[in-house]
């Protein structure tokens, strides 16, 4: 069976070395790709296209920009005696006053080239103060947030715990926007991870307004990770992911569930009533007595009294 012309080609190709001639005056990488197209020709069946030949300085190119590739921007870290006592990451760091334009504070609270100021920030033993001030940011001036931490000891459960009490917008020299966070907390040991602390409900709210101004605020950390008191080596512990215990689907998960069992509840009520309801007009069947069941009655000398007795009571269980 002859191979079509294409085919052919192909083989010719693959058996023909690079002379020095038609080579002559080409860089190295064309030796190396024609090389690298031999090969990946001789792995293709028949009738199937090598792929097709890319330089090693693109495919190393693409390898680097895969997606979840990119590196996200270094923690933020605050020093005390030469040593981080606190590390704040954030993959994205919005606010949003009222109605206005959306703020992004990512490039600036983390960046290489980043702007924020924290030398206010403070760290003891059992607390730790966050402080990072932005300076004037759009129609904002002296923008600044502001996280407190607490480091507590429960005997409960023998171990040092370490929580994000509150998160503050502090602007305009005298506003200020303060929220709750008490649900943001974990082992001082380890670090704290959370897909979205916000207090937009759709992201679990788990920052609470507790003053008049957060209302007007939305305030999201997206990828928020932190860690105090407990830091070794410069670099964040095994993270303590949050989990948010009534989400949508396990909130439906829950009413189906107490509907399934209503149903089955209701049901087994149904089969005892109706049992019920059937022994008390079960209608009563009779059996009459086998004759050969009776007792035997003999009429003795002067026994007659006993011999009526006896076929009263072989009556009496006939009926009976």
């Amino acid at each position: 069976m002859t191979l079509p012309w294409k085919h052919c080609c192909i083989f010719l190709l693959l058996h023909l070395e690079p002379s020095s001639t038609c080579l002559d005056g080409q860089p190295a990488d064309s030796v190396q790709l024609f090389t690298v197209y031999k090969k990946e020709a001789a792995k293709s069946p028949l009738g199937q296209k090598p792929p097709p030949l890319q330089s090693p300085s693109v495919a190393q190119r693409r390898l680097l920009q895969l997606p979840g590739a990119a590196v996200p921007y270094p923690p933020l870290k605050v020093m005390s005696n030469a040593e981080p006592c606190i590390m704040f990451q954030a993959r994205k760091l919005s606010l949003r006053y009222e109605n206005q334009k959306q703020l992004d504070l990512t490039e600036q609270a983390f960046s290489p080239k980043k702007t924020v100021d924290t030398s206010q920030s403070v760290c003891y033993h059992d607390k730790a103060v966050l402080v990072m001030r932005f300076g004037d940011v759009e129609d904002l001036r002296s923008l600044s947030i502001r996280l407190q931490l607490s480091n507590t000891f429960y005997e409960s459960s023998g171990q040092w715990w370490f929580s994000v009490n509150s998160v503050s917008l502090l602007y305009n020299m005298s506003g200020e926007a303060s929220f709750n966070a008490s649900e943001v907390y974990a082992p001082t040991s380890s670090s704290y991870h959370c897909l979205h602390v916000s207090n937009l409900q759709h992201h679990s709210a788990l920052l609470l307004p507790s003053s008049d101004h957060a209302h007007r605020w939305t305030v999201t950390f997206t990828d928020f990770r932190i860690q105090a008191f407990n830091i070794s080596s410069g670099r964040f512990s095994a993270a303590s992911d949050c989990v948010t215990l009534l989400t949508p689907a396990i909130l439906m998960g829950l009413i189906s569930s107490l509907i399934l069992l209503l149903v089955l509840v209701y049901a087994l009520h149904m089969v005892i009533h109706l049992k019920h309801i059937d022994n008390e007009h079960k209608a009563e069947v009779y059996f009459p007595q086998n004759p050969e069941q009776r007792k035997p009655c003999y009429l003795e000398n002067n026994a007659e009294e006993h011999y009526l007795q006896c076929e009263q009571e072989n009556r009496f269980d006939a009926d009976h």
